[in-house]
Formats: structure tokens, sequence, C-alpha cells
């Protein structure tokens, strides 16, 4: 009997765990069945953006309007010293339609603009418009009323008045641009931006549309610093409250100064020293700054300066391109400027006595003060570059000049005698190998009269000047700035390209921040 029962647990044992085995492998089965969607029941999985704990998606509902959501206060405790990067700011927001993506999960491609949204602080008036409306007395020299008409471009040129002009420019396009306009010509084409939010969290990018360049230029005489520091200071203040300066402390901001970086660099607070000390105020020294020339730093990028040709429409670009293919170039070279009186721009005096030796080869147009001053006059500039393969480009009151882009607009290839000139400055518009479009000779050997400029030009053959002329033409959609109401469809100008490279930039910026791949 003992016998029996012992067999009988055993028996019971073996049944038990026997079932126990079978109920515990279904039991998995149907769970693995769960996780690939099997039994009517699907699982989806949220995109590595989604899972992060910064990354907020803003829904939409079926009408199309935004669904807000208040969002985390920020304390003293979220912000991080703005000079270091360990405080991790948010992510931007990606704008969702509810019906058609119901849990929010980030979508790819939906949004023609999605990573390229750039924010435009409406600022306070008097870092902008006030200005204009002061246009009499921002320059000592000058009144800047008349430039700043047409969105910036200044006055427009009527081809009807002057046949000359008939000739050498296209049709309505073609204006009396100021070098120092760059400022309002950016802001007023950022109004017509494609890609230009009024949401702040989904920009990849926010613009500061102050003219600092306008605002320095006032005061660049006979002023003392806390004058020329007054705005800059004012408007370091009001950034630093903003919640959007405060996601990158200003990385992801950039500014556009329609000066050379030098005049936003002062060291000391000597009045004798020259220009503002924007740069160097710490709210302004994380952002990107495009001045029209670089002051060697590592956020400077210089952007090209305006020249007198805002096209409207792809078309015109590509005709004015023709014509300068075809056009008739008489001179092997040309020289547009003054003398410098002071000995470091020796090589201007230089280069104007070799032009005016060989009278039949070189063509100059001098710049001299006063009310007929043909250095004022677009058509007379465009004429002389037109009419000549080589045009040479010294340094001026700096080593840039905008009458490098007036000689590309031409085709006309430009001679450098020094590297801060082009090569080192407008490394996102011209191309990196500056002999596809140009020519270099040293200054010292210029200065020295070691060279004679027409037969060194002499020297490139034909078929070099072709091809250099040929990339010089190609550089011209890359260096203007296009109406601010123009809508460009094959051509990238230089604002565009300024753009691209910004929104490149930050986004570098941003995944060294946050050391993730967004």
């Amino acid at each position: 009997m003992k016998k029996m029962m012992e067999k009988l647990f055993d028996n019971l044992r073996f049944v038990f765990l026997t079932s126990f085995v079978l109920c515990f492998s279904l039991f998995f089965l149907d769970y693995v069945a769960v996780l690939h969607g099997q039994s009517g029941i699907t699982f989806l999985l949220i995109s590595d953006q989604a899972e992060r704990p910064n990354h907020r998606v803003t829904p939409v509902s079926n009408s199309g309007k935004t669904m807000n959501f208040p969002e985390k206060s920020t304390t003293s405790s979220d912000i991080s010293d703005p000079v270091s990067t360990s405080g991790v700011p948010d992510t931007q927001t990606d704008t969702v339609t509810e019906n058609e993506n119901p849990i929010g999960i980030e979508k790819q491609d939906w949004d023609p603009c999605r990573g390229k949204y750039i924010y435009m602080y409406d600022l306070p008036s008097r870092f902008n418009e006030d200005l204009l409306k002061r246009c009499h007395t921002l320059m000592k020299w000058m009144d800047m009323c008349p430039y700043m008409t047409n969105l910036g471009l200044g006055p427009k040129i009527t081809l009807t008045e002057r046949s000359e002009a008939k000739v050498l420019l296209l049709k309505n396009r073609w204006y009396a641009t100021n070098q120092f306009s760059l400022e309002v010509i950016f802001h007023n084409k950022m109004k017509h931006y494609r890609c230009l939010t009024k949401n702040s969290s989904l920009a990849s990018a926010v613009l500061v549309p102050y003219y600092a360049g306008l605002d320095v230029g006032q005061y660049l005489w006979d002023t003392n610093v806390s004058v020329r520091d007054a705005s800059p200071i004012q408007l370091s203040k009001w950034l630093s409250r903003r919640p959007e300066w405060k996601r990158m402390w200003g990385r992801d901001h950039f500014l556009v100064g329609g000066r050379i970086g030098w005049d936003f660099r002062r060291r000391t607070e000597d009045d004798s020293d020259w220009g503002t000390k924007l740069m160097f105020l710490p709210q302004f020294s994380n952002m990107t700054f495009l001045p029209i020339e670089s002051g060697s730093y590592p956020n400077d990028f210089p952007i090209p300066y305006p020249t007198y040709f805002h096209p409207l429409k792809d078309h015109e670009v590509l005709k004015w391109q023709k014509r300068m293919k075809k056009v008739k170039r008489p001179y092997l070279f040309s020289f547009v400027g003054a003398p410098r009186p002071n000995s470091t721009q020796l090589i201007r005096k230089e280069l104007i006595k070799q032009c005016l030796e060989s009278s039949k080869t070189c063509k100059f147009l001098g710049c001299y003060d006063g009310d007929s001053n043909p250095c004022e006059d677009p058509v007379s500039i465009t004429k002389v570059f037109q009419s000549s393969h080589f045009c040479l480009q010294p340094p001026g009151d700096s080593f840039t000049r905008r009458s490098t882009f007036d000689s590309i607009l031409t085709g006309c290839i430009p001679v450098f005698f020094h590297p801060s000139s082009a090569y080192d400055q407008y490394l996102w518009h011209l191309p990196k190998a500056g002999s596809t479009y140009s020519v270099f000779i040293p200054e010292e050997d210029v200065i020295k009269k070691r060279v004679k400029i027409s037969d060194t030009l002499l020297r490139v053959s034909k078929s070099e000047v072709m091809a250099l002329r040929e990339e010089v033409i190609k550089l011209i959609p890359r260096i203007i700035y296009g109406h601010p109401k123009s809508r460009f469809e094959t051509i990238e100008d230089a604002f565009d390209i300024a753009v691209k490279e910004i929104l490149t930039r930050v986004e570098k910026l941003r995944k060294e921040i946050f050391n993730v791949n967004i």
C-alpha cells in the first residue's frame, strides 16, 4: 500500500510539473506574438528622437491649428553657466497632424521646412526701425536716407534717362545700393524667407535683426565709448531675458553686421579706440556673426558686400550671365579706386602709376571726393569693369573691398594682392581654390617694383582667361542679393547660401552640445 501511494504522488508531481511547463510555454509564445503585432494587437516603435525626454512634439488639431500645451517653467536650477555647455536646452519642436499621426510620432519628410525654420525676433524699434527714421545722421560724411529706400536697395536706376545704362544694365533690377546697407537688405529678405516661423520652438536658428553697423556708424567719430556701447548693452540685457536665448545661450542665434568685423570688437575702454564692444559682450560672444569682413574670430563668417544688381526671377540672373559671356572687353585690366595717403597703402599709388603708364591696356577710374565722384555712379563702375578682362583689387581701408563683388558681377577676373582680401574671408560663397577664379600677385612684389602688372597678366594664356572668366560668371548668383521679394527656383543667391550655412553650423553646434544625433 505504501509503495502504491508513493507511485501515485510521483505521477501527480509529474503531471503538475508538465502542466506548469506547458502553461509557461504557451504564455511565453503568446507574449512574443503580441510584441510582433499578432493576435490583432500592434505596438508602434517610436523613433529615437521621440524617445528622448527633452524632445517635445506639438500636435495639430484636425482643423490644422496648433494645440498649445503649457511648458515647464524655467527656474534658476535649470540654467547652466552661459559659457559652459553642461546645460541641456530644449530641442526643437516638430509639428504633426493629429488625425494622421495620433500618438505624436515624429514623421519624416512631411514638412519641406523641417530643419530650416528660422525665428526672427521682433526687436524694440530702437534697434532697427528707429535708426532708419534718423537716416540723415547715420553717417558723418553722407546722407544715408536715399540708400534706405526700396527695402534697403537704394534708389532705382532708371534706364530711360541714360542710353548708356540701357546698353550696360538689365531693365528694372539695378539700384544705387550702398555698401553698408546689408543689415537692412538681409532683414527684409528674411521677412520673405519661405521657412520663417513665429513659433520659436520650431526654429533651428534665430536671427537678431539689429542694425549694428548703422548704429555704430553714427558714433565712430568724436563720441565716447559709453555712447557707442549704449545700444549693444541694452540689447544684451533684452536678449538675456528671452527663453530662446537661454536654450543654447545664443549658439543658435546669428547676427548680420553691415560693416567690417573690427568695428564691433573694441578691446579697451579708451575713447580713442575704434568701434564698439558688441561682439565681446557675453550675450553675443556665442552667436554666429555675419559681417562684410571677418575679424579673424571663430564665430565670424563674412558674407558678400551688396552689389547693384537685385534680380527678382531666375531668368534675369541667367540672362545677365549670358550677356557677360559675350561682352567685348577692349582693356587687359582696370583699376577703380583712389590713392591712400598713408604709407601702408603704397600699393595703390603704384597700381595707379602702372595703370596710367599702360593707358592702352589699362582703364583707370579715379574715386575722388566731390559731387561728381564717378565711383558713386553704378553705371560708370559697371562700364569700366565690363570693358576689362582683369580688375585690380588691392586692400582699401581694410583688407576687403565692395569692388571685388562689383567686378565678379560683370565677369571681370579679380586680381588680389593680399590673401585676406578674399581667400581668407568668404569661405561660404567663393571657391576654396582662389586660383580657379582669380589671379594673385604678392603685394610686396608690387610695392618693391619687382613685377609689372601688365606683363604678369599678359602671361595668362587665352585658354586660362576663358576658364577663369567662366568660373567668375558661375559665381554671380552666389554673390548677389536678390530683391527681398524674389522667389528663386533654380539658383541660390548670397542670402540663400548664408542661411543654409547658418543652419548647418547651428545643427553641428547642437550635436556637439547634446552629444547625440538629432
